[in-house]
């Protein structure tokens, strides 16, 4: 399996979201992980960021922020130029889509844990 640098947007530190599920499932599965969220803190080892931070090499960013929260990271997801977005449940939002291809990034509309769960990552 190879390594995807991945960036967790929406991370928190409540073992009842999906975003700190998916920072442990990444984690399990070997991924490297940077994570960003409302709040700072610690899930799996990895540091949550309660701002954004400068990051290269990214994989995938995978959305875990509704549609009007994504609004005021528009353009450090460009800047960051991931491979592709990962827009789980919930988090779908057709503007920024848009923002994402016209700028040559990947739009996945799908849910990170299954793809982790079912080797499709």
């Amino acid at each position: 399996m190879k390594n995807k640098k991945t960036l967790v947007l929406g991370a928190s530190t409540n073992p009842e979201r999906y975003s700190y599920r998916a920072v442990n499932m990444l984690v399990a599965k070997g991924h490297s992980v940077i994570a960003i969220g409302q709040k700072a803190g610690e899930v799996a080892g990895v540091s949550i960021h309660a701002k954004i931070i400068p990051v290269k090499n990214i994989d995938t960013i995978t959305l875990y922020l509704n549609p009007n929260r994504q609004r005021e990271y528009y353009n450090f997801i460009v800047e960051t130029k991931p491979k592709r977005v990962v827009f789980n449940p919930g988090t779908e939002n057709p503007e920024l889509y848009q923002l994402l291809e016209s700028n040559g990034i990947e739009v996945e509309i799908a849910c990170t844990l299954v793809l982790l769960a079912t080797s499709q990552y």
